[in-house]
This record gives C-alpha cells, structure tokens and sequence, in this order.
C-alpha cells in the first residue's frame, strides 16, 4: 500500500464517485472527498467506500485543491490530485506502487499522470486531446497549486517531476446537454483567466512548470492567441481531425474533435470579443451544475 492522501473535488458527482474511488482506495493509505456542498447522494456513496469527508465553499479548482491541501490533516508521504470523473487504471497503480518506493528518498518529487479520454463510451485514440497529461501526483510539502480559473497546475518548490508510462481514464461526457453546459461554464472561466493574464502583461512563468504543461501553454499564449479567431479555430480542427487522425475514431471521433476546436474555441473567441466590444465583466464563474 502506498502512503499516499487521494484528494477529490466534488460536486454532484454521483454518476462517477464509486468508479474513481474504487479504482484506487485498495492502493492507498487515504482516500479524502473534498465537497463542494452537493446535493445529490456523492457524499453517502463516499462514504460507504470508507472516504473522509470534508465540505468547503466553491471559488475556483486550484482554490478548492489548495485548501485541501492546507486543511485536510494530510501526514502521509505523498498526495494525489484526482478528479471525480477519472479513474486509476490497475496498470498505474502498479506503477505508482513501484515509482513511490523507488523515488521516496531521490529528488523526483512529482509523478505526471497520464490519461485517455472516453467519449460516448469509446477510448479516444487519435486526434487533439486523446491523451491528457498533467502533474497530479506529488510529496507533501513540495507543490502548491495556481491560483487561476482554468489551466490550473501544481507547482514543485523543489526536486523534478517524471512522467508516467501506464494510462488511466478521464470520463468527462455524461450526455451531449451535460457537454454543452460545462462547455459554457469552462470557456467562461478561461475567458476570465485570459483577461487576467492579459492585464498581467501574459508573464507566464513557465520554468517551474511540468514539461506538458510548459509546452501547452507557452502554444497558447505565444502562438495561437497570435492567430485571427476564425483562423485559429479552424487550424485547430484541421490538425486534431486530419494530422493527428482523428477521423479514425469514428463518428464519436468527428464530434469528439468538432466540439473540442469549432465549438469551444469558438464560444471562448465569441466571449472574448463580447468583453471587449461591450466593455462587459465577467464575475464569479461558481459551480457550473
């Protein structure tokens, strides 16, 4: 068993709670959901698989992760980050397992988690975005999270992160009406964060960043930001649907991709020049449910 704290952010997250918990509670010393106030029976379903409980007031992701952080009474050796709707493949927890013993006294303080995205029931193998990486996994001690309405990352104060080999699965689609809404509720937030980072000049400090992460936003910021809205959104699907393949998932493949350049990308675009041409505000993003 690893020694390990899993925290997990919730909101009505009764649909995917049972299959995130048991993927990884028989590896780990802890298992703690950190809740949003859901409304729903999320917390019973916790509960019942032996998670530890605790309820806080909904800002932003990387807020609510860092006052897990700060006041979840965390003693264990390491923390993981794990979404309500992702589940640990038996393959990463082996790796982990082995990574954890391994790295427990070197300077690797950090372990990129590393995620295939499910669509309508299918493993997204091609195109933009099928596989998901990110820093999740790390000491206690030696990362905080940003404080930033999308994108957010964790940040190591010390030591480097490594990058796993084993996939594990993210199931953000419920239904094409769930989709949409949480569409409109991310683009706003990422809306947000671009007029936040635009006023801080874009200083995007990368260096302590993991490499995906590095790499993702310095595209963002530095090249397709650059680009005509209409333009970019259109490059963006030509490269996910035919360069990078996308068109061999299938028709789940066509919308997977679709939706993630076209529409997305063009709903942030569209908010974007709402802001700027009528001079509106965005506030509080809040839970989007």
């Amino acid at each position: 068993m690893i020694d390990m704290t899993v925290i997990i952010l919730t909101r009505n997250e009764e649909d995917n709670i049972e299959r995130c918990i048991n993927s990884i509670k028989d590896h780990v010393k802890r298992v703690v959901v950190l809740d949003s106030y859901s409304t729903d029976s999320t917390l019973d379903k916790a509960k019942a698989l032996g998670a530890d409980i605790y309820q806080h007031e909904f800002k932003h992701y990387g807020a609510q992760f860092q006052y897990g952080i700060d006041n979840c009474d965390i003693k264990t050796k390491w923390i993981f980050r794990l979404d309500a709707d992702e589940e640990v493949s038996p393959e990463t927890c082996k790796e982990l397992e082995t990574l954890c013993k391994k790295h427990a006294d070197t300077d690797v303080n950090g372990f990129v988690f590393r995620l295939n995205e499910m669509f309508m029931n299918k493993q997204m193998k091609h195109g933009g975005l099928s596989v998901l990486e990110k820093l999740c996994i790390f000491k206690t001690g030696t990362a905080y999270m940003e404080d930033r309405y999308l994108g957010e990352q964790l940040i190591l104060t010390s030591g480097r992160s490594v990058k796993l080999k084993t996939l594990s699965y993210h199931y953000n689609y419920r239904s094409m009406s769930f989709w949409i809404n949480k569409f409109n509720w991310y683009t706003t937030r990422e809306v947000k964060d671009y007029f936040i980072q635009k006023e801080n000049e874009n200083k995007q400090e990368l260096s302590s960043l993991d490499t995906p992460t590095k790499i993702r936003r310095f595209i963002k910021y530095n090249i397709y930001y650059k680009l005509p809205s209409g333009m970019r959104t259109h490059m963006l699907f030509i490269y996910f649907y035919y360069i990078k393949l996308g068109f061999l998932d299938g028709r789940e493949g066509l919308y997977w991709n679709f939706f993630l350049s076209y529409f997305y990308r063009m709903l942030v675009d569209a908010k974007m020049y709402e802001v700027e041409k009528l001079h509106t505000k965005i506030g509080e993003t809040d839970t989007w449910d």
